[in-house]
């Protein structure tokens, strides 16, 4: 009888190896890169003049924090700094999620940016249980999180 892995084994199992990325030109100007971190966790990138935007989908969790880390860590050293992390369709983060968000957002302060992260009700609620939203810079939506960074 065959095994059936859990994601989160086979994540373990492969975050070494899984990430891949496409790149393709969406609109005038804008790189749009296909970003598929492990097999719970996948987005977009789109590079512009002055921002990154990053679109994911998926769970932010323990198995799937290392990879985006370290991906994402990477596109905020090589591109603009100010960054804009639209989680909105994503559907878990844990605390290892969490502090995954917390060193994104200091790395863009190092480096003179911002991170705006773009939330759903069940982000919101988690990053409020540990009382990090006076840290994180939570928005409702793209457009609010863009405004945020002309102001800065």
């Amino acid at each position: 009888m065959p095994y059936a892995l859990s994601h989160q084994v086979v994540d373990k199992l492969y975050q070494n190896h899984l990430y891949w990325s496409v790149h393709f030109h969406h609109e005038e100007g804008v790189i749009a890169e296909q970003l598929n971190l492990t097999v719970s966790l996948r987005g977009t990138r789109e590079t512009r003049d002055n921002y990154q935007l990053f679109r994911l989908t998926g769970l932010l969790d323990a198995f799937s924090e290392p990879t985006f880390r370290k991906v994402l860590g990477g596109k905020i050293d090589e591109g603009p700094k100010h960054i804009i992390l639209d989680l909105s369709q994503i559907d878990f983060v844990d605390s290892s999620g969490l502090g995954a968000l917390v060193q994104l957002a200091k790395q863009a302060q190092t480096l003179s940016g911002t991170l705006q992260i773009v939330t759903n009700a069940r982000v919101t609620q988690t990053v409020k249980l540990v009382r990090l939203e006076k840290f994180l810079s939570l928005q409702s939506n793209v457009e609010a999180a863009l405004e945020n960074i002309k102001s800065s």
